[in-house]
């Protein structure tokens, strides 16, 4: 306990230290793997530190069966603690750092370089990407432009064409010529998009919807093992806004996407359609039928829960109230539908800096955003769990409350 309070009050502020990945982790297994990740310099004290501390938390939280594990689950929940209380006091929100004087710098230097090296972007988006800079760093994240800059502007070109064909191809098309699947697959998809972040008026605007309804269909067509499933049309809006961020000036509450031309606006759609697609490539059984991945993923949720916060877990299961009743959702919709909408994309762009590892590491996010609330958890009845779980009190929610989220997920992890 001692060696991990040493490592979380050491060199730097414990947002710092918690929100940079390290390139050695260790799975469930305890087997120490190379994980597809990025590295900080820190000193050789330091390294010696973590690893111990490593290894304490791993065992630890493994070690749930014999007369320790009381004291493990005390130990667990003082160093989450000592981190909250750390991080009000230095008031490091994510917000501000994404956007100092020296983050910018190293952003603009991995930026202008002839030849991009992802997994040194991947380490500087996970603590937050400069507004400005998004469009740019999601593209490079998720492989959908390349690296290469002199590649760069010919790829996107020929992309944004193929999404162009492909909309002419099996959206600009009369229902004649559609098969009485595909015409309720489109149905589906007009009720739900008017359904997108309603509390946003900047998604109530017809012009948007269509753009939401050309995007998902043309998706789903062109992804037969799944097709459409609500919730994806959720997982395009941190896209949608991002890259119209490069066209549009201002708050979204001002947007108004009327202003753009038409050639604009396929850009920004084919954009919105080559990244959702990489996403979804990395976690394809979750929007398969029966949605076998996420079903995993909450089964892992539910376990790390009781290794953690082993109170809870009784509780919740005492109640009778299933994981899978409130946190399929977030699995779902990554999230979208829990926390202010103003949020989601700093969010995302820990999420884009996971990589493949973000499916497994979504766990470890939705642990500590369910324990938020422990205690409160804890004196509900079933009833209660429920009306709570579906309407969790983030609508004040800044940018430090996100911040406690991800720190406490990378030191579980």
């Amino acid at each position: 306990f001692c060696l991990l309070l040493r490592l979380l009050k050491g060199r730097s502020i414990p947002g710092k230290v918690l929100l940079t990945r390290r390139s050695e982790l260790f799975d469930n297994s305890g087997i120490q793997h190379q994980s597809p990740s990025y590295q900080r310099s820190y000193s050789q004290n330091d390294a010696a530190r973590s690893n111990d501390a490593d290894k304490y938390m791993e065992g630890g939280v493994r070690n749930t069966n014999n007369s320790d594990s009381n004291a493990t689950v005390n130990k667990l929940r003082s160093s989450a603690s000592n981190i909250e209380t750390s991080a009000r006091e230095v008031k490091s929100v994510m917000g501000a750092r994404s956007t100092d004087s020296a983050r910018v710098l190293k952003f603009t230097k991995e930026l202008s370089g002839q030849m991009i090296v992802v997994e040194r972007l991947r380490e500087l988006a996970w603590s937050g990407v400069p507004p400005y800079m998004r469009p740019d760093v999601w593209r490079l994240l998720l492989g959908y432009a390349p690296p290469n800059s002199d590649r760069r502007e010919g790829v996107l070109r020929r992309k944004r064409l193929e999404y162009l064909d492909c909309v002419a191809q099996f959206y600009d098309i009369p229902d004649t010529e559609r098969s009485d699947d595909e015409i309720n697959m489109l149905r589906q998809i007009a009720v739900d998009c008017p359904r997108t972040v309603p509390d946003v008026a900047f998604f109530q605007q017809a012009q948007v919807q269509k753009s939401l309804e050309r995007i998902l269909y043309t998706w789903a067509i062109r992804h037969p093992a799944s097709g459409y499933v609500q919730g994806i049309n959720d997982l395009v809006t941190p896209f949608l806004v991002v890259f119209l961020s490069e066209y549009l000036d201002g708050s979204i509450d001002s947007w108004s996407i009327s202003e753009l031309s038409s050639a604009n606006i396929s850009n920004i759609e084919a954009d919105c359609y080559w990244c959702l697609s990489q996403l979804l490539d990395g976690m394809q059984d979750h929007y398969t039928f029966a949605q076998p991945g996420i079903q995993r993923l909450v089964f892992k949720l539910k376990e790390l829960v009781r290794r953690i916060d082993e109170p809870v877990s009784r509780h919740v299961e005492d109640q009778g109230l299933e994981f899978l009743q409130f946190a399929f959702r977030w699995f779902n919709c990554l999230l979208i539908r829990e926390i202010p909408f103003h949020l989601v994309t700093r969010l995302w762009d820990t999420y884009l800096a996971e990589g493949d590892a973000l499916p497994d590491f979504l766990v470890y996010i939705f642990a500590s955003f369910l324990l938020t609330w422990s205690e409160t958890l804890q004196k509900l009845d079933f009833q209660e769990l429920v009306m709570f779980l579906q309407h969790l009190p983030t609508h004040n929610w800044t940018y430090q409350e996100l911040e406690m989220v991800l720190s406490r997920a990378y030191m579980w992890h």
